[in-house]
């Protein structure tokens, strides 16, 4: 058998890994799996706005030919006045990178920006991504804690801590993928003002920045620290339906110039590829422009808002289960007490909750988490299903305690 590369070994793939491999058998088998593994709101029922298929079908024939590999004109501008009205400043189109989602600009930056031996700081509990990425450049992840007794907020002392003479950057994924939360203005402050001691570049995942639910106060980083290098990273995969689409984007800030050479191994690794997916660029100013079809997921009576409602009280019923109230996206993290069931690790109690349930949720060690266990679920089956999947949760919960 021919060996796989070393620099696999460390690279995990949780989200449809070995419980979704099960699940996929247990389909196949006749049996009817409800998978919360994954964000892909396409397949409980969202459909996609109306304003994007008017953008498909009225640009189709732009779409035809390549663009250029930073991305279609219109496209770059759209995400350029976006963040100009998030706050960031002195931003322009030039500095936008259109790309096939967030998976391939974090792919990208990192392998420009990170060398052997180079330390890069990413949360725990992370989307994995992030991790993965990582390792496949060479770099070394140094996880500083996120703290579920502080609202799932960065742990800004064991962030100091951890900074070493290699630390070249950090990561903060704001509102957070698994945890839903979004970050304080105080704690984002403190976060800036570490990066900036220790001339770190500053790499911030807002994805979900417009599904912040409840009016609740959203700050994009770059906004508040115009002064450090910083990568914004952004996409319509949630907020509009168009997981399929693979769109995604970053955006450079910060002092001009500074990240000059990380921006051009970016577009060397850009122009490798041609470019993104033209069809996807059709949609972007349109979506951006769009704000009222995804508000209305998030307020009462909306679905993203109702199967979060569905969720929580649901867990608030069950006995020996923590959790802290999603603010954003549509991921809860709950945990349970380890002495009160039978349970090894979370990836068991996932996979005995899925033969017994037939429900697929994610351990939170596939998210870098191991203080204990932990389950990320995702929010998206109508209320009554999700609010189903709860009761089942707390029956065999009830069966296997000690």
């Amino acid at each position: 058998m021919i060996p796989i590369s070393k620099r696999m070994d460390p690279v995990h793939s949780d989200i449809r890994g070995p419980l979704f491999q099960e699940a996929i058998k247990m389909e196949a088998a006749g049996e009817k799996v409800m998978k919360l593994n994954t964000g892909n709101p396409g397949r409980f029922g969202f459909g996609l706005p109306e304003s994007l298929k008017k953008a498909l079908s009225e640009g189709l024939e732009e779409a035809v030919p390549y663009c250029d590999s930073k991305g279609m004109p219109s496209a770059r501008k759209a995400i350029c006045d976006y963040h100009l009205s998030r706050g960031l400043k002195d931003i322009t189109p030039d500095d936008v990178f259109v790309t096939n989602g967030v998976s391939e600009a974090a792919s990208m930056i990192l392998n420009s920006l990170i060398d052997a031996g180079d330390e890069f700081m990413i949360p725990t509990p992370c989307y994995s991504l992030w991790s993965n990425s990582t390792y496949l450049s060479d770099g070394t992840p140094v996880f500083y804690r996120c703290d579920p007794e502080n609202h799932w907020n960065p742990d800004i002392e064991d962030i100091k801590r951890k900074i070493t003479p290699k630390t070249k950057a950090i990561l903060v994924i704001n509102p957070n993928n698994p945890t839903g939360v979004v970050y304080s203005r105080e704690t984002l402050l403190a976060i800036a003002q570490i990066a900036r001691e220790n001339k770190l570049v500053v790499l911030s995942d807002e994805i979900y920045d417009r599904l912040v639910m409840d009016d609740l106060p959203y700050y994009s980083l770059g906004a508040l620290a115009p002064d450090l290098p910083m990568i914004t990273f952004g996409g319509l995969s949630k907020s509009h339906i168009v997981c399929g689409f693979r769109c995604g984007w970053m955006v450079f800030g910060g002092p001009k110039g500074e990240l000059d050479e990380i921006k051009d191994g970016v577009l060397r690794l850009a122009s490798l590829r041609l470019c993104s997916n033209t069809l996807t660029q059709l949609c972007i100013p349109a979506a951006l422009d769009d704000y009222e079809s995804t508000r209305q997921m998030i307020i009462p009576g909306g679905r993203i808002y109702e199967q979060r409602k569905a969720t929580v009280e649901g867990l608030e019923k069950i006995e020996g289960v923590n959790f802290v109230k999603n603010d954003a996206s549509f991921y809860i993290f709950p945990g349970i007490d380890r002495e009160m069931f039978d349970f090894k690790d979370a990836p068991d109690l996932c996979m005995q909750y899925l033969h017994e349930c037939k429900v697929l949720v994610i351990p939170g060690t596939g998210f870098d988490w191991h203080e204990d266990i932990r389950f990320r679920i995702v929010m998206l089956p109508y209320p009554e299903e999700i609010a189903k999947a709860m009761a089942d949760l707390g029956d065999f919960l009830k069966r296997h305690k000690r």
